[in-house]
């Protein structure tokens, strides 16, 4: 049953990935191109840092010091996510009303989460480069006065495809 939970969920992002190549065999240029000019406006935006998988493999391995914020909703964290990330869900359209962009939880849940030191390292991710969870959520701790964030745009589906391990809580 796990299995097959995780396989849909990677089945369902190839599909959403699938559809984007329009029956190319590659994604066409101007998609690219789109997807990398969108992260680039959000990083300049937003004001952190970005994060490939290996770089945050390393990090993880080397037991840097930090905290690794999921921001997918609960009910795809529990899917996969990587050890150590703790799950704080955030809309992927950013509104710029805590309310809306939050799911559901409050700034001092956020804050708690994060810490008392504004200058400690934060890694946040979400799905993949596509969603803009992981820069809401880099977006409100900067915002909050955090000042060494940085963002993995290509999240959970990056990490499953560079063959890392993840967690499930699907039995």
């Amino acid at each position: 049953m796990k299995n097959q939970l995780i396989a849909s969920f990677v089945a369902t992002l190839a599909l959403s990935t699938a559809t984007a190549f329009a029956g190319n065999s590659l994604l066409p240029e101007t998609a690219t191109e789109a997807v990398a000019l969108k992260v680039a406006k959000e990083v300049q935006q937003g004001g952190y840092k970005l994060l490939s998988v290996a770089d945050m493999k390393k990090m993880i391995d080397a037991k840097e010091d930090m905290v690794l914020v999921d921001a997918h909703p609960p009910e795809e964290f529990v899917l996969a996510y990587v050890a150590g990330a703790t799950n704080f869900g955030f809309q992927s359209n950013r509104n710029g009303k805590w309310e809306d962009d939050a799911l559901g939880k409050t700034q001092d849940a956020y804050r708690k989460l994060l810490g008392p030191d504004l200058n400690k390292k934060i890694v946040i991710y979400c799905g993949f480069v596509k969603c803009g969870r992981s820069h809401n959520a880099a977006v409100w701790a900067k915002e909050m006065g955090y000042t060494n964030l940085y963002r993995v745009p290509g999240g959970i589906s990056a990490w499953m495809d560079a063959g890392y391990p993840y967690k499930t809580q699907i039995k």
